[in-house]
């Protein structure tokens, strides 16, 4: 661990913890010190992963899946390449050469495109452009990111449901599996994303393409260890998104849930050892658990507190639940979220039609259950349209626009939440790209990071606070974990 401010090794775990960096030539002096008989490249994140090429080519024994079969997976276009070759669906792609390419082949899918690096973390330089200004912009600093390794343009599906694929294989061969799904569509990085599993509403046939794919992809790529495989699904189209040969962030998650441990298992396998899957049923599930992200925006002043294709989140909790909103809000409260009071207004700013009609009904939750509402102008004459009871604030022009509207005498929506008047913001932007838009919801979010009241950015999470909210799951009585594992089950034990 090359951090020593983040040391997550127990002492009693490993007989020795280097404090090095995680180079080539540290790696290989430690390898060559301790006489070790292998290297596990895959629970370290990217950096490991990007080292495999490298160590293997210096004679280290890399333990489990391949160096030749980890880089054709990270690199977008032989991973693509390969798709194309099994007949697996994915979104429309094009290999980075000139700039002038990728706006041909943008014109030609249609915006918004998804920018995306190879061998990268975090979705580093990973961005959705909206048109030709934006795509340009982007694909300089994807270029400069990315150094040698190809950059790959793909269609951005709007509306998709993101599908997290977690699972160990022993010689191409899946031994236990995991299927979650976001609760944000896709375009939020699976970090920051809520993350339900057991999924809750997938499809029969959604569920049997994405297994499908899976063993076909563990099997080209003779995965050894853990792996994780990112899908999206519209209309019951399932199409691959990525696959990463390592250990996710949701690793943990999943062992935590199923109550088996993935990566013992995993381990197990890479050392070559005789393995036997646990026995799972993810149908038999009597539970939810919801793992929702924890940011830090109150230190990163004039971050715009906003979530995209690239990682924001700093950490994460996972709670358990009878339901997927009981669990849902214990999470977010787990996460430092705070419920609305009734003795404040709630404001809203959607920015477009198709966002304002999925979130009408919601708004009329929180008007039945006693929370008072104020909109931004748009927002505002389409709830009133639908009979809700809301009053008008004036979109910010700049941080310190605090001046009533000239024309009607609203209120300034910066003015409201610096005095204290605001209890909770839905902002949501994406789908925009006006520039007023942008600009007036990035100090709206802004001002509601910097004075501590409650932010949600997302329509999907809009929905499922008031449909919690609905469901009395804001007063709930924590339970500990083993009253969930001790739930009747049918079909299999530990």
């Amino acid at each position: 661990n090359y951090n020593p401010e983040t040391v997550s090794t127990d002492y009693d775990e490993s007989d020795r913890l280097y404090f090095e960096e995680l180079t080539l030539e540290r790696v290989l002096d430690i390898y060559e010190r301790e006489g070790a008989s292998g290297i596990v490249v895959s629970v370290g994140g990217q950096i490991p992963n990007n080292l495999a090429g490298p160590l293997d080519d210096f004679g280290a024994n890399i333990l489990g899946t391949s160096a030749r079969d980890i880089e054709r997976a990270e690199d977008r276009r032989q991973f693509s390449d390969m798709l194309d070759g099994m007949g697996l669906n994915q979104p429309a792609w094009s290999v980075l050469r000139t700039k002038d390419e990728a706006i041909e082949f943008a014109d030609r899918v249609g915006f918004p495109v998804l920018v995306r690096p190879s061998f990268v973390l975090s979705g580093a330089a990973m961005r959705v452009a909206a048109d030709e200004d934006q795509l340009r912009n982007f694909l300089g600093l994807a270029a400069d990111v990315a150094a040698d390794k190809p950059v790959v343009v793909t269609k951005f599906i709007l509306g998709a449901k993101e599908i997290e694929f977690d699972a160990v294989a022993n010689k191409g061969t899946i031994l236990n599996y995991a299927i979650g799904e976001h609760l944000e569509n896709a375009g939020v990085h699976s970090g920051d994303a809520t993350v339900i599993l057991p999924a809750q509403k997938l499809m029969t046939n959604t569920i049997r393409q994405v297994k499908r794919y899976a063993s076909m992809i563990a099997s080209a790529l003779e995965i050894t260890g853990p792996f994780n495989i990112q899908f999206m699904a519209k209309d019951n189209d399932v199409q691959v998104i990525e696959c990463n040969l390592r250990a996710s962030r949701t690793f943990p998650f999943v062992s935590k849930t199923l109550n088996h441990n993935f990566i013992s298992l995993a381990t197990q396998a890479m050392c070559g050892l005789k393995v036997q899957p646990y026995r799972i049923s993810l149908l038999d599930i009597d539970y939810v658990c919801v793992k929702a992200p924890m940011f830090s925006f109150t230190r990163l002043r004039g971050a715009d507190p906003n979530l995209g294709v690239e990682m924001a989140s700093t950490g994460e909790v996972a709670c358990f639940g009878d339901t997927e909103h009981e669990a849902f809000m214990q999470a977010m409260l787990s996460a430092k979220f705070k419920l609305p009071s009734k003795d404040k207004y709630i404001l809203l700013s959607i920015a477009s039609d198709t966002f304002r009609d999925q979130f009408w009904r919601s708004a009329k939750v929180f008007e039945d259950l006693g929370y008072k509402l104020l909109g931004t102008p748009g927002t505002a004459a389409f709830l009133k349209e639908k009979g809700i009871e809301i009053g008008v604030v004036k979109k910010p022009a700049s941080e310190d626009d605090e001046a009533d509207c000239a024309e009607t005498g609203a209120p300034s929506a910066i003015k409201e939440i610096r005095r204290g008047n605001v209890t909770m913001v839905i902002n949501i932007s994406e789908d925009t790209t006006r520039k007023d838009e942008i600009t007036a919801g990035y100090i709206m979010r802004r001002a509601a990071v910097d004075f501590d009241i409650s932010l949600v950015t997302n329509i999907k999470c809009a929905v499922e606070i008031a449909e919690s909210l609905e469901r009395g799951y804001d007063k709930f009585e924590a339970k500990h974990i083993g009253e969930f594992y001790k739930l009747p089950m049918i079909g299999w034990r530990k």
